[in-house]
C-alpha cells in the first residue's frame, strides 16, 4: 500500500512538473508571437530587423548597406574601415555570386552598388550602379501625389513603391546567396509583421517635421545662401526643395518629384574613368525616362558622394553642378530657363556657390545637433542597470557631433559654434566611460550643444 502511494505521489510529480514546463513554453511561444502592442515596440522589433535579420540570405542585412555609425548610407572611406569578411563583400568570398552581383573596385573605390533594375535575364549587360540613399528623415521625403519615391527614382521597389516593396526589393536584390534568386531557396521573404515594423522603425528616422525657412542664422555667408537658395529667379533651389527638403514648392500638393537634371551627361564620371563597364542609367522605368527623385538637402553635407551616381564628392561641387552645361542644357535645366524672363536655368557666380553651400552645411550642422541633444536626453533618462543602452546611445550621439564639427571645419565656418561642439563631445565622451557620473556629464554635454547652437542660429 505504502508502495502505491509513493508511485502515485511521484507521479503527480512527474504530471505536475510536465504541467508546469508545457505553461512554460506556451507562455515563451506567447511571448515571441505576440505582435508588437506600442509604436515605440513596432520601432524597436523593425530596428532589431533591420540591423540583424539575413532574411537566411548570404549574410547582408539592410544595416550593412545602410549602417547607423555611418548616416544610414555608404562612402568609400567608411566602406575601407570594413574587415575583408564583412557581408558587403560577399561577392568577393562566394564563388556563386563572384560574376555580376557586385563591382567590387567601383564599390571599394566610389561606394557603388549594382542594380538590376531592368530585370535579371541579362545580368552581364543589363544593370546600373548606384550610391545608397541615406534613410534620415524619409517620413517627409517620399510621398508625392504620384504615389511613393523610394530609391534613386523607385525602380528598386517592386509593385507599389512603398518603403515596404523597397524592403523586399532589397532582399531579392542584394541578399540572395546565388544568382537563380529563388525565394524559400536563395533567401526567405519578409512576412508582412515584419515589414510593417522595418517600415516604423525607417519612417522613425531623422527629422520628423520640416525645416520653416528662412532660418535666423548668426553667419554672414550662410545668411546670404539662404536667401539665394529661396529665390526663385536667382537660386532657384527652393522650387524643388522646399524648405531644404525633397518636396517640390512649383505647384501645391507635389510632394517628392523626379527630373532629369543631366547628371548622367557630365563628361568625366568617376566610374567610368576605370574603363569599367557602366551601362547608363536612365531612371524611372523600363525603359527608363531619364529622371530620378528629388533628395532631402538637410542632411546632404554629412552623407557624401552626390547624386544617383556617387559623380560629386562635396557639397560645393553639387550645387556648382547646376551652373554647369550637363544641368543647363537639362530637361530640369531648360524648363527652369523657360520660365525665367531671362531664359536663365540658373547661374551662380563662385562665392554665390561658396554661399549656398554654407548655408547647406550649417543646417546640416543644426540637425546632427538637434539628433546628438535627443540622444544624450534619452541615455540621460536611463539608470544605473540600464548602462549599456545609455552608453549606446551617447556614441551615437558623438557620431552626430562629430559630423557637426566636420561639415563646419571642412568649410571653416563658425569657429566659435567648433569650439562648443568639441566641449560637448569631450563631455560626451567622459559620460560613456564613466559609471557613477554618467547623468551629471550628459547634461553637461547637452548645455554646450545648446551653446553651439545659440551661435548658429538666433533663438525663435
Amino acid at each position: 500500500m505504502a508502495d502505491k502511494s509513493q508511485r502515485l505521489i511521484k507521479l503527480v510529480g512527474v504530471l505536475l512538473f510536465l504541467t508546469i514546463i508545457t505553461a512554460s513554453f506556451k507562455s515563451e511561444a506567447i511571448q515571441t508571437t505576440r505582435q508588437p502592442e506600442t509604436q515605440s515596440e513596432l520601432i524597436a522589433k523593425g530596428k532589431e530587423l533591420f540591423f540583424n535579420e539575413t532574411f537566411n540570405g548570404n549574410g547582408r542585412t539592410c544595416g550593412t548597406c545602410h549602417p547607423a555609425e555611418n548616416n544610414f548610407t555608404l562612402d568609400a572611406a567608411f566602406i575601407a574601415t570594413l574587415p575583408p569578411t564583412d557581408p558587403l563583400f560577399v561577392a568577393e568570398f562566394n564563388p556563386a555570386l563572384k560574376e555580376n552581383f557586385e563591382q567590387p573596385e567601383l564599390m571599394r573605390k566610389f561606394g557603388l552598388i549594382l542594380e538590376n533594375l531592368d530585370g535579371f535575364d541579362d545580368l552581364k549587360n543589363r544593370f546600373v550602379m548606384r550610391g545608397i540613399p541615406h534613410t534620415l528623415g524619409l517620413r517627409n521625403s517620399i510621398a508625392s501625389v504620384q504615389g511613393p519615391r523610394t530609391g534613386w527614382s523607385g525602380d528598386g521597389a517592386p509593385g507599389d513603391g512603398t518603403l515596404r516593396s523597397f524592403a523586399v526589393g532589397a532582399v531579392i536584390q542584394h541578399f540572395t546567396k546565388t544568382l537563380n534568386r529563388v525565394p524559400g531557396v536563395d533567401f526567405r521573404l519578409p512576412t508582412d509583421a515584419e515589414l510593417d515594423a522595418m517600415e516604423a522603425f525607417q519612417l522613425s528616422l531623422g527629422r520628423q517635421a520640416e525645416l520653416s525657412l528662412p532660418l535666423r542664422l548668426r553667419g554672414l555667408v550662410a545668411k546670404r545662401g539662404q536667401e539665394i537658395f529661396l529665390d526663385n529667379n536667382l537660386g532657384k533651389c527652393n522650387l524643388c526643395h522646399g524648405n531644404a527638403g525633397a518636396n517640390a514648392t512649383f505647384a501645391p500638393g507635389l510632394g517628392n518629384q523626379n527630373f532629369n537634371t543631366g547628371v548622367e551627361n557630365l563628361p568625366d564620371l568617376p566610374a567610368k574613368l576605370t574603363g569599367k563597364l557602366v551601362p547608363p542609367d536612365d531612371g524611372l522605368g523600363f525603359p527608363g525616362d531619364g529622371t530620378f527623385n528629388t533628395p532631402s538637402l538637410v542632411e546632404a553635407a554629412d552623407t557624401p558622394p552626390f547624386f544617383h551616381n556617387n559623380s560629386v564628392e562635396t557639397i560645393e561641387g553639387g550645387v556648382a553642378f547646376y551652373n554647369g552645361d550637363a544641368f543647363n542644357n537639362s530637361p530640369a535645366g531648360k524648363t527652369l530657363a523657360g520660365l525665367d524672363p531671362r531664359g536663365i536655368g540658373i547661374k551662380l557666380d563662385a562665392t554665390q556657390v561658396i554661399a549656398v553651400a554654407a548655408f547647406l552645411r550649417v543646417i546640416n550642422a543644426l540637425e546632427n545637433i538637434r539628433q546628438s541633444q535627443v540622444l544624450l536626453e534619452d541615455s540621460a533618462k536611463l539608470g544605473f542597470f540600464k548602462r549599456k543602452q545609455a552608453r549606446a546611445l551617447i556614441a551615437l550621439a558623438l557620431k552626430e557631433t562629430e559630423d557637426s564639427i566636420d561639415v563646419l571645419v571642412c568649410a571653416g565656418l563658425h569657429p566659435e559654434t567648433v569650439a562648443h561642439l568639441r566641449e560637448a563631445r569631450r563631455l560626451a565622451e567622459k559620460a560613456k566611460g564613466s559609471i557613477f557620473s554618467r547623468r551629471s556629464l550628459t547634461l553637461q554635454a547637452i548645455e554646450a550643444l545648446k551653446r553651439a547652437r545659440s551661435e548658429l542660429v538666433e533663438a525663435s
